[in-house]
């Protein structure tokens, strides 16, 4: 058996700001039955990362490594591995435990990486693309015609969102931060972009979307936004709230929902449509496909040494990043 390699990484030993990420060395174990050891060549960055790091998300485990998508090569596997071998290029998307120079990975977690798509493309979309690729076909099925509003419009999600709603004849509005980020959305997909810190986005939609309103608003931002998200929806709409950037919805209620037009809500998570290898493989072909075919195209913002993480976490939280965020071993 091969013995342990020596390995660098991020730890969390206690919850906390950006500060609270440490490079540190670590130890990688051979991989055991089912598992593949992985040479990690990018790692994505997304806010659940935060969550978990600032004890928002509960730790598996102390210390705590970060990170939930990354891209490498296979290095070597355990017994029963059969569907890999050394010098094939992966791709995955697990909770955390990325922020690493080396990873085990269970196999049946692991998806073949095309050819033609690049390591830090995959470490950028397999969360962000995956969680685009449910939400629009599994919580909320959208289809041609449907007029669709997405918050965070020029974030990881909300590029790729703008440009696959595009291609299924949606109707996409955004919203976005500044003058830039409009610019961006409107490249990718969106009809209408809103700068919401200069305009107010629930009068500006009922302009766009007019009476009628949006069939189902998509909101990762939370507390700032989901008051106004309700606002925007047709009768019987759909609320998807999947993030919280901003911070956690309060004093929500059922309520709500009557009030703004017999309204529907959704708290969906990635992982609960990615349980089975069977949904998880059927995802990520349909996620490559519209990547080999141009629909949609992968936005890396920003690459950043793994080792300055903590750099990474506090320009994502302040929101200054625009597209995906990409970490480097």
């Amino acid at each position: 058996m091969t013995e342990p390699a020596a390995d660098m990484g991020i730890v969390v030993l206690k919850a906390g700001g950006p500060e609270a990420l440490e490079w540190t060395r670590l130890e990688t174990a051979a991989p055991g039955p089912g598992e593949v050891r992985l040479a990690q060549q990018a790692i994505g960055v997304n806010f659940i990362d935060a969550y978990f790091r600032s004890g928002l998300y509960p730790w598996p485990s102390t210390p705590l490594i970060p990170g939930g998508e990354a891209a490498g090569v296979v290095v070597d596997v355990g017994s029963g591995v059969t569907q890999f071998k050394p010098g094939d290029r992966v791709a995955y998307t697990l909770p955390f435990g990325a922020y690493r120079t080396r990873r085990v990975v269970p196999a049946d977690r692991l998806v073949s990486l095309p050819a033609s798509i690049a390591f830090d493309v995959a470490a950028s979309i397999m969360l962000k693309g995956l969680t685009a690729q449910y939400l629009i076909h599994s919580t909320f099925k959208v289809n041609p015609g449907h007029t669709v509003l997405v918050h965070a419009a020029a974030g990881g999600v909300g590029l790729l969102m703008g440009q696959w709603l595009k291609a299924l004849g949606a109707k996409a509005i955004g919203t976005a931060g500044s003058a830039d980020k409009v610019a961006l959305a409107l490249q990718n997909g969106y009809a209408h972009a809103i700068n919401y810190k200069t305009e107010d986005f629930v009068a500006r939609v009922a302009e766009i979307a007019g009476a009628k309103g949006c069939d189902v608003v998509y909101d990762s931002v939370g507390k700032d936004t989901w008051r106004g998200s309700l606002k925007c929806l047709k009768l019987r709409g759909m609320f998807v709230h999947f993030g919280q950037s901003s911070g956690m919805i309060a004093d929500f209620k059922f309520s709500d929902l009557a009030s703004n037009g017999s309204l529907y809500a959704v708290r969906p998570m990635l992982f609960d449509y990615i349980k089975s290898r069977e949904e998880l493989c059927s995802r990520a072909a349909d996620l490559f496909a519209r990547l080999a075919s141009g629909e949609v195209k992968a936005h890396v913002g920003q690459r950043v040494a793994l080792r300055d993480a903590a750099a990474a976490h506090r320009e994502l939280e302040s929101r200054r990043t625009i597209g995906a965020t990409v970490l480097v071993p």
